[in-house]
C-alpha cells in the first residue's frame, strides 16, 4: 500500500483489514502522519519494473467464504450482483426480442404478454428459493433471510434489429429505458403481490424497503446478467450488449472456434438478393460492415456492432439499465486494441458520473485467448 495519507486512511476508515498482523502495521502508518490529506490521483506512476525471477503462486481462496484475500482485502468476483457474505442469489432473464409483434414496417413491443411473463419469472425465481438445495447452511441462512432474486433481459440487440433501431442513436437509449423501466414496475409489482400472499422476506424489518413503505416478498428483483451461455442456448444475443459481429468466431473449450453469422442479417441480405459464398467470406473478414459499399446503407446502418458502438454510447447504455436495476449491470465496454489509458480513463469516469455501480472494460487483443472474436480476423 502506498504511504500517502489518502491511500491509507480512506481505505483504514472505510475497509480496514481482516488479517490483525497488517492492521497493526497500518495504525502505526496512520499515527505517523502529519500532513492533510493529498489530493486524489486517478492514476498511479509506475517508476521501474524490475524482472524478479519465478516464483511460486499459491491459491488464495480464503476457505468457506469463495473469496479472495488480496492483500488482505477479501474480493468478490460477481460483478452484477452485489452479495453480502455467504449470499446467493436466484437469477432469470428474459428473451426481450421474442415479444415483438406487428407488421414489418410497424414493429412494437407487445408489453401486456410481456407483463404476464415477467410477473410469471418473478413467482418462478421467488419458488426458486425455497426448491433450491444449498450447500452450507449459512447460506440457506443469508439466502432465504433476503430472498433476493435477480429478473432481467436478454435478447436486446436482437429486439432493436427487430425494431429498426440502430443501437447506437438516442432511440435506443430512449427505447432501453422505456422497457427496463416496465420490467423493474411489473417485477416490483409481482413482488408486492407476493408478499400479500407469503409475506415480507424475513430480513424485512430494519431494511431500508421498511424505511420506504415498501413491502416486497424479495430484497432485490431486478438485474442485468451477461446471459453468455443461457443466450446461446436462447439464440439471441446476451444481455444489453450490441452485437459483437455480423460474422463472429465463438472460441469454446479445446479451442474449438464456432463461425456465426446472424440470422436475421442472412435473412435480410438473402430477402435483398445478396447472399452467396463470396458475400459471406465478404462479411466474416471484416470487423464491421460499415465498408462494405455492397451492402444497402439503411442495412450497414441498422447492424452495427460493438466496436462501431462509441466506448461513451457504451457506458451511456449501461446507465440507463442500471436506473432500473436494484443490484447491478453485466455490460462491457468495447474498446478497440488503439485505445490508450486516457480513453480508458474517460470510460470510468463517465460510467461513474452517470451512476453505474460497477464498469468491465475490453481492450481487443489485450487477451491471448478471447471468447469472441469477429471471422478470419484475429481480432477485433
Amino acid at each position: 500500500m502506498e504511504r500517502e495519507a489518502g491511500k491509507n486512511i480512506r481505505p483504514a476508515l472505510n475497509i480496514g483489514f481482516s488479517d490483525s498482523t497488517k492492521a497493526a502495521k497500518l495504525s502505526l502508518l496512520l499515527d505517523a502522519y502529519r500532513r492533510h490529506l493529498n489530493r486524489e490521483r486517478f492514476l498511479a506512476r509506475v517508476e521501474s519494473v524490475t524482472e524478479d525471477g519465478i516464483e511460486d503462486v499459491f491459491d488464495v481462496l480464503v476457505p468457506g467464504l469463495h473469496a479472495f484475500d488480496a492483500n488482505g482485502f477479501l474480493a468478490h468476483n460477481c460483478g452484477e450482483q452485489p452479495l453480502l457474505p455467504y449470499e446467493s442469489c436466484t437469477l432469470g432473464s428474459i428473451n426481450v426480442a421474442r415479444f415483438i409483434t406487428g407488421p414489418a414496417r410497424a414493429p412494437r413491443i407487445e408489453y401486456d404478454r410481456l407483463a404476464e411473463t415477467i410477473r410469471t419469472a418473478v413467482r418462478f425465481l421467488d419458488n426458486v428459493i425455497d426448491m433450491n438445495r444449498y450447500p452450507l447452511p449459512e447460506i440457506e441462512a443469508i439466502t432465504r433471510g433476503n430472498r433476493k432474486i435477480g429478473l432481467g433481459l436478454m435478447g436486446f440487440a436482437d429486439l432493436l434489429i427487430k425494431l429498426n433501431i440502430p443501437y447506437d442513436t438516442d432511440e435506443a437509449l430512449a427505447t432501453g429505458e422505456r422497457l427496463m423501466r416496465f420490467l423493474r414496475e411489473q417485477a416490483h409489482a409481482a413482488s408486492a403481490d407476493l408478499a400479500k400472499d407469503r409475506g415480507v422476506f424475513p430480513n424485512f424489518k430494519g431494511s431500508r424497503l421498511e424505511s420506504e413503505g415498501q413491502r416486497l416478498r424479495n430484497a432485490t428483483v431486478t438485474t442485468i446478467a451477461p446471459t453468455g451461455t443461457i443466450s446461446i442456448i436462447a439464440d439471441c444475443s446476451p444481455g444489453i450488449e450490441p452485437l459483437y459481429g455480423v460474422s463472429f468466431v465463438r472460441t469454446v473449450m479445446d479451442g474449438v472456434r464456432l463461425v456465426t453469422l446472424h440470422p436475421e442479417f442472412l435473412r435480410r441480405v438473402r430477402a435483398a438478393g445478396l447472399y452467396s459464398q463470396r458475400f459471406r467470406d465478404r462479411v466474416s473478414a471484416n470487423e464491421s460492415i460499415q465498408g462494405l459499399s455492397e451492402i444497402p446503407s439503411d442495412l450497414r446502418r441498422l447492424f452495427v456492432t460493438a466496436h462501431d458502438v462509441t466506448p461513451e454510447h457504451h457506458v451511456r447504455m449501461q446507465a440507463v439499465f442500471q436506473k432500473y436495476s436494484d443490484s447491478g449491470v453485466s455490460k462491457t465496454i468495447n474498446l478497440p486494441a488503439t485505445a490508450t489509458k486516457a480513453d480508458v480513463a474517460s470510460a470510468f469516469l463517465l460510467a461513474y458520473r452517470l451512476g453505474c455501480k460497477g464498469i468491465t472494460v475490453f481492450r481487443s487483443g489485450s487477451r491471448e485467448q478471447q471468447v469472441l472474436s469477429c471471422a478470419n480476423i484475429q481480432y477485433c
